[in-house]
């Protein structure tokens, strides 16, 4: 997990190490701005080619610019403690958008409370669907799916298999019938019977596809979501990050969802999506079972990208 991001900024850190400390002359002078942006230039790189977003890649390396501006650092293990505490700062503070728990929301949210998942083909929405229902549940919340993706009767079966094995109430209609009806539908049939939560799947769709694009925004405006939440895949890299901006603009995102994070070399789609958006990662999909799905933490990303021995 996150291999290739965490050698590069291991890799950066002991070169930069005693390029900052030879740029800093006598022990306790600040560095040269010269010599900084060299320094700085060769972890811009390196974030980059882990998938980085440009604009993030800017604020960290922007940030750790200005945590060791006029620093003034004894040489040695300080120096090295320095260099890794700015880097984790500036780590840090990509992924610190808005804080959302999901939990909390639906709980505040009047019932039922209808939740909204879109992305693009194979990125997990449906598997992401059922593991929410099933915490849901487990949390002692009555809970309806949604199979709004109407284009494939493959994702119904699929719908239909999880809501068997967990118990779930599904909606559907038969394959090619208007998605947004049976998101109508579910939620009618949620709060017809006071029911807590609606999950809606919807197709999965590029979101370049003007069509199907105005097909999600008819299904948003139906079922009037509490919460929508993109579904993106950590090994689409750079791809995922601009998915989630499109899918932004288009109908409004106000969370995301990261699956396969566990096999994620690089990383750099994790750092990015939240940054992006300007929208939290509420949770990351860590294997396929109805457990593995984690709530986001900021810290336990960072910890992952600096600690020596984790995977």
């Amino acid at each position: 997990m996150f291999q290739s991001l965490r050698d590069k900024l291991r890799g950066w850190r002991r070169k930069a190490e005693p390029e900052v400390e030879a740029a800093f002359g006598e022990s306790g002078k600040k560095i040269d701005d010269r010599k900084m942006e060299e320094i700085l230039y060769d972890l811009e790189i390196a974030l980059l080619e882990s998938d980085v977003a440009f604009p993030v890649t800017k604020e960290i390396v922007d940030t750790l610019a200005d945590e060791l501006k006029d620093k003034k650092i004894a040489r040695g293990v300080e120096l090295e403690t320095a260099i890794e505490a700015a880097l984790k700062a500036a780590v840090a503070k990509v992924l610190s958008a808005m804080p959302m728990d999901f939990f909390e929301s639906v709980e505040k949210a009047p019932k039922p409370v209808v939740v909204m998942f879109v992305g693009v083909n194979g990125t997990g929405k449906t598997t992401v669907i059922a593991k929410l229902a099933d915490m849901l549940q487990k949390r002692g919340k009555t809970v309806i799916v949604a199979a709004a993706d109407t284009f494939r009767a493959g994702a119904i079966e699929q719908l239909e298999v999880h809501a068997q094995r967990l118990g779930l109430k599904l909606i559907k209609h038969k394959a090619g019938a208007d998605p947004a009806a049976v998101a109508y539908d579910a939620v009618e049939h949620a709060r017809a019977r006071g029911r807590d939560v609606v999950l809606i799947d919807t197709a999965g769709r590029m979101q370049t596809n003007q069509n199907l694009m105005d097909q999600m925004k008819k299904i948003k405006k139906v079922a009037t979501p509490h919460i929508t939440i993109f579904v993106g895949d950590a090994l689409a890299g750079n791809d995922a990050i601009e998915q989630a901006k499109q899918f932004h603009e288009a109908i409004g995102v106000d969370a995301a969802i990261l699956c396969k994070i566990d096999a994620d070399a690089k990383g750099g789609a994790a750092l990015s999506i939240a940054h992006t958006i300007g929208k939290p990662i509420l949770f990351v999909g860590t294997g396929q079972g109805y457990g593995d799905l984690i709530p986001f933490d900021p810290k336990w990303m960072v910890d992952r990208l600096f600690a020596a021995d984790v995977s």
